[in-house]
């Protein structure tokens, strides 16, 4: 039965949910790893053997945040002593170390601050595209929600101010698993799966693209990562606007939902065959990049068989994953050697995969 439903999928035939569901009782890891690998190279234009990466700089505005996701362990409650918003000027001086560094694009995420309204990140994004010539990758759905809400405009009005303001596309952040029987456990006063899908849905539809993630290895089932998938995939179907996919698993280093539900260890493994049923399962979605920062440069490495075609950011910051425990760090060089050891040909990219 597995073997049929991979031959479906190379035959370009679209696997349902059922079939994607039995891909995870699939044993033989080395054929789902080469289904998934040539799949990835019959969705890409360009050199079969490609592995992109970009050079950019996360940056957390702020970490206060009144949202109290159970897996984060990065969000402090205002007027906590490492509670922060960043001044202008710290941000510029961020911005010039990444130039520095040949990197042309920011990632700008942080908390669900109570104070920050639109006209917070207008004055912010034109500040930044006044004074640098960067791609402005910002504020993730649930972000966005927010900041809709406690602003008191309708979401199409929010993303055209911030359109206006300088935004160039919207990071995936905040998706976990597309589930809302997942999310009342583990981030119940954050969007719903179905705002999460409508801010990209209206974003795509004003020319923003954006990229997709999934946080699995918690309390989810196999069946509702695949529902995951399916939301996913059908949004593609309708608008287009997602530039890549990026799963990752849960870190539990220091969060309560690791106390309160003891979700068994999540293991490279599983990362390899969630990865690569998502190659499988995204028909329409070109690119999947490597979570090394959760999983490490060697199973970040391996990830290349298991169909991903992309070794994500040279990060120069990461504050919300190492929060958790988990810290890796790979600079251009390094994640250049991974891919040429692999039997891969390193190509920098930008936010939309053109070759730079």
């Amino acid at each position: 039965m597995i073997e049929s439903i991979l031959q479906k999928a190379l035959e370009g035939r679209r696997i349902d949910g059922a079939e994607a569901v039995q891909l995870f009782a699939c044993t033989d890891m080395t054929l789902l790893g080469n289904v998934a690998t040539r799949l990835a190279r019959m969705r890409r234009e360009t050199d079969d053997h490609v592995v992109t990466y970009i050079i950019d700089r996360n940056i957390n505005y702020t970490n206060v945040c009144v949202t109290d996701c159970g897996f984060c362990a990065f969000y402090r409650h205002e007027g906590h002593d490492e509670a922060y918003v960043l001044p202008f000027e710290t941000i510029a001086k961020k911005i010039e170390e990444m130039i520095a560094i040949g990197g042309r694009q920011i990632l700008m995420q942080g908390g669900h601050h109570k104070d920050l309204r639109i006209e917070y990140f207008e004055d912010l994004f034109r500040k930044i595209k006044d004074r640098f010539d960067i791609h402005l990758h910002a504020l993730s759905p649930p972000e966005i929600v927010h900041t809709t809400k406690i602003s008191k405009i309708p979401l199409n009005e929010t993303l055209e101010r911030l359109i206006a303001a300088g935004l160039d596309s919207i990071p995936g952040g905040g998706g976990e698993i597309l589930v809302d029987r997942v999310r009342k456990i583990i981030s119940p006063k954050k969007c719903t799966a179905d705002q999460w899908l409508e801010v990209m849905d209206q974003a795509h539809r004003l020319g923003l693209p954006t990229t997709a993630t999934m946080m699995y290895g918690h309390i989810e089932t196999p069946g509702e990562r695949v529902e995951h998938l399916l939301r996913i995939r059908d949004q593609q179907d309708r608008t287009g606007g997602f530039t890549a996919f990026i799963p990752w698993p849960f870190q539990p280093g220091q969060t309560p939902l690791a106390r309160n539900f003891q979700p068994p260890p999540n293991t490279g493994l599983d990362y390899l065959r969630t990865l690569a049923i998502s190659r499988i399962v995204l028909d329409n979605i070109d690119n999947i990049q490597s979570s090394w920062v959760t999983q490490g440069p060697k199973i970040g490495q391996m990830a290349l068989y298991y169909g991903a075609n992309d070794m994500g950011s040279v990060m120069m910051e990461e504050n919300v994953v190492s929060a958790a425990g988990t810290v890796y760090d790979l600079d251009e060089k390094e994640i250049c050697r991974l891919i040429t050891d692999s039997g891969h040909k390193p190509q920098k990219r930008n936010m939309r995969y053109e070759f730079v």
